[in-house]
């Protein structure tokens, strides 16, 4: 019967191709679009080398000074000071690191320029990170101390500047400094703001030492617990914290705050701007299954609508199959068989396609050093998904179908 009901439902979709070319256009391009956004956010926030251990990590990504009085506020990403003198002294989490945010600037070689995008980190950045050594090895605490004039580099900096060959002890000139490099890692994708850069050297290195005395400036703070479960307790330390700040001048400022988020954290109160201790995640969750569900169930009216404006030409078959003995429950798994065939078929384009886009988006350059492949649990998704399209889709119009008496049936009637 199975059998049957397979040939019947391949043989129906060929014979009207212009209705099933609308149907697996909208259920390939809904499901692409679908897994390119959920292959790309799993790309940027899924634990993969070099932030391993981001499912410990908070980080610091922004802080607030209130001026007196009511007369505003001034915010800005943490200073070098608030980490090293304050945070560095939590007693909760097991490791604190302070990163400068990366900077476009130059290298030369040659007569010839090349564009780079530098970070400043501390020793502790390395024992933090999970990079994949090609070359050599991290620069240590002891380096950034002593300032030493070290820097890891990336792949494509070796490729570009050293001509892939082995670059360990070989100087590099960039930012108008000479550095020595001590290692080489892979690629990291530009998405992964914590761990991307091209080349990465002590901070201690800077050309003025002002930064020591800022609250306020273009750092950043990744903390490491000793497991998630300690998110709390860190939040709660760093908020005790935050009232022994010393304020640049009392005068002017009342207040200071500064948040310890996760990555989604982070990413949420960028899209509320707020400044509660929760950012309304759940609210964001929410409103993003809503967005998604809502955008699923546009192939799915665009395939009831479809179906039932096939019912009347159909209505001749439904009449003599009836006729003939055919009860509802074998025309409304007929009718669900030739829409899940549909769907599967739509779903696969839609994968291919996906796999295509992904593809290109990674060649293209637009995203430097993308990853964006399209992994097993992504797929099961869409192919999750592509089911689901398939009864939502079909239910409705596989009962209405299988209703009509036969007599009625054959005269046209639904």
């Amino acid at each position: 019967m199975l059998t049957a009901y397979l040939k019947l439902a391949w043989k129906v979709l060929l014979r009207r191709k212009i209705f099933t070319f609308i149907s697996l256009f909208g259920i390939s391009f809904t499901l692409m679009v679908l897994m390119v956004v959920t292959a790309m956010y799993g790309n940027i926030n899924n634990n993969l080398k070099p932030d391993t251990r981001f499912e410990r990590c908070l980080f610091i990504d922004r802080t607030r000074m209130d001026y007196r009085e009511g007369r505003g506020q001034r915010s800005s990403p943490p200073g070098y000071k608030l980490i090293n003198d304050y945070v560095r002294k939590m007693e909760t989490p097991e490791n604190v690191s302070a990163y400068t945010r990366g900077r476009e600037t130059f290298a030369y070689q040659n007569g010839r320029k090349y564009a780079m995008n530098l970070k400043r980190t501390d020793g502790q950045y390395w024992e933090i990170m999970d990079f994949d050594f090609l070359e050599g090895g991290p620069f240590t605490r002891d380096n950034e101390e002593r300032a030493d004039m070290v820097a890891v580099i990336n792949q494509a900096v070796r490729d570009q500047y050293f001509n892939g060959e082995d670059a360990l002890g070989k100087q590099l000139k960039v930012d108008g400094q000479t550095f020595r490099v001590v290692g080489v890692v892979a690629n990291v994708p530009e998405y992964r703001k914590t761990s991307y850069a091209d080349v990465w050297v002590p901070i201690a290195t800077m050309k003025s030492q002002h930064y020591r005395q800022e609250l306020m400036s273009g750092f950043g703070a990744v903390i490491l617990a000793k497991s998630s479960g300690d998110f709390k307790a860190i939040k709660d330390e760093l908020e005790a914290l935050l009232p022994t700040v010393q304020l640049p001048d009392p005068k002017k400022w009342h207040q200071f705050k500064a948040l310890a988020d996760t990555r989604f954290e982070m990413m949420v109160r960028g899209l509320t701007h707020s400044w509660d201790r929760d950012p309304g995640v759940a609210k964001i969750m929410m409103t993003a299954i809503g967005a998604i569900l809502g955008f699923m169930l546009l192939p799915a009216v665009n395939l009831i609508n479809i179906n039932m404006s096939r019912i009347m030409e159909r209505s001749s078959e439904i009449g003599v199959r009836k006729a003939f003995g055919a009860t509802s429950g074998n025309l409304t798994g007929q009718f669900l068989i030739e829409n899940l065939i549909l769907t599967l078929v739509g779903g696969l384009m839609g994968f291919a396609f996906s796999v295509g886009v992904l593809e290109i988006i990674e060649n293209s350059g637009f995203i430097p050093y993308a990853q964006l492949g399209v992994d097993l649990k992504i797929f099961a998704a869409g192919l999750f998904l592509t089911v689901t399209f398939g009864v939502i889709s079909g239910v409705y119009p596989a009962w209405r179908m299988s209703r009509p008496h036969p007599v009625v049936a054959l005269k046209g009637g639904v």
